[in-house]
């Protein structure tokens, strides 16, 4: 198959971008975009076109299901760490697009923590050279394939609805304790709760060959968690404040600007290490960690009304600690964790349904 690269194919308009630090930001109508996505809306733009944007520096670079292109359309101000790519004549924008959402950059990205795809290296990158028409014959069939996607997911959020009903049904509201059962503020239903720890960047021996999971919040996506974009070996560990997390701890979340709609929490079925903006909760012999969890996410209301903005939207501690648990029986505790066992059943199959579909498409 013939190929050509994105410097022949494509117009790179990386020259008429424009970053505006968040304190200069006017709002307004009109998306700003970095390398994943929207990052806020401003009262300006600088294109107004059938665009692909490619991320520069902070892409989900190596990642199976977060894409490092994405489509925009209209008026947007796109910053610097995107590359932004308009199609030549006999290039369909979407054909564009889903070529490069999950292209494999082994070997095309560099840096240990935040790794960069330079725009002389992205003006080599090669997409298949097929005719008008049978590009868009392909966007049409992979845009079928992803309204199952979509329905896939969709399933996935009722069984998250699923859970939350099993749990209002079998202890009630836990916020209220409409129930009556006995609490226990979180401190001391935990025998540990620690924060996590960033190794030097400027050493990157730290993140050398690297296989202990550091996670961060961009990697709290998932109840369960087993990898992180960025590892670590044993020498960060040893020259950071960053401790390996035992299996079956609760995490959370506790600063990023997620949290003003969002509390993530997870618990980690391998062992893991965290940075400083989540918190690490090890459970006493009074609750189970995935009880602590999900009560986390019953709470989530409640725990967020209380965030407050200093240099990030971030939790305050002390509260969180003081705050009350509903602790019923162990007994009916472990009943809840074997239903969301069997949930989570469907869910790895729905998951890799999901897998096995992006796996063809991409």
């Amino acid at each position: 198959m013939e190929y050509r690269t994105i410097e022949e194919w494509c117009e790179i308009l990386d020259s008429q971008r424009i970053p505006i630090t968040a304190k200069n930001r006017i709002e307004g109508p009109y998306p700003y975009y970095g390398a994943n996505g929207i990052q806020d809306y401003v009262n300006d733009y600088i294109f107004d076109d059938e665009l692909v944007l490619l991320a520069e520096d902070g892409g989900n670079f190596g990642s199976k299901d977060r894409p490092i292109a994405y489509r925009v359309s209209g008026k947007c101000w796109v910053n610097n760490h995107a590359h932004v790519l308009k199609p030549k004549n006999g290039l369909d924008v979407d054909y564009l697009c889903y070529s490069l959402m999950f292209y494999n950059t082994n070997g095309l990205v560099n840096g240990a923590t935040r790794q960069k795809l330079t725009q002389s290296t992205m003006r080599t990158m090669k997409i298949p050279c097929l005719e008008i028409n049978e590009q868009q014959e392909i966007v049409q069939k992979i845009k079928k394939i992803e309204s199952i996607l979509n329905d896939l997911n969709g399933q996935l959020d009722l069984l998250d609805e699923l859970i939350k009903a099993r749990f209002v049904e079998m202890f009630g509201d836990p916020v209220i304790n409409d129930k009556e059962w006995p609490t226990v503020s979180v401190e001391k239903l935990c025998d540990e709760i620690y924060g996590g720890g960033t190794p030097s960047k400027a050493h990157e021996e730290y993140y050398e060959d690297g296989n202990i999971p550091w996670v961060s919040s961009k990697d709290m996506k998932k109840d369960v968690l087993t990898d992180s974009q960025i590892k670590i070996n044993k020498l960060g560990i040893e020259n950071s404040t960053a401790r390996l997390v035992p299996v079956n701890s609760v995490i959370m979340v506790i600063r990023s600007g997620i949290l003003k709609h969002t509390l993530p929490v997870a618990i980690n079925a391998v062992p893991i290490t965290v940075n400083q903006d989540l918190k690490v909760f090890i459970p006493g012999n009074k609750i189970i960690s995935r009880f602590l969890a999900m009560q986390f996410k019953m709470h989530e209301k409640s725990i967020l009304f209380g965030v407050r903005a200093v240099t990030a939207d971030n939790i305050e501690f002390n509260s969180l600690k003081a705050r009350k648990m509903i602790v019923p029986p162990l007994e009916l505790q472990n009943q809840f964790a074997s239903f969301v066992e069997e949930i989570d059943k469907s869910r790895l199959l729905s998951n890799h349904s999901l897998f096995l579909i992006k796996s063809i498409i991409f």
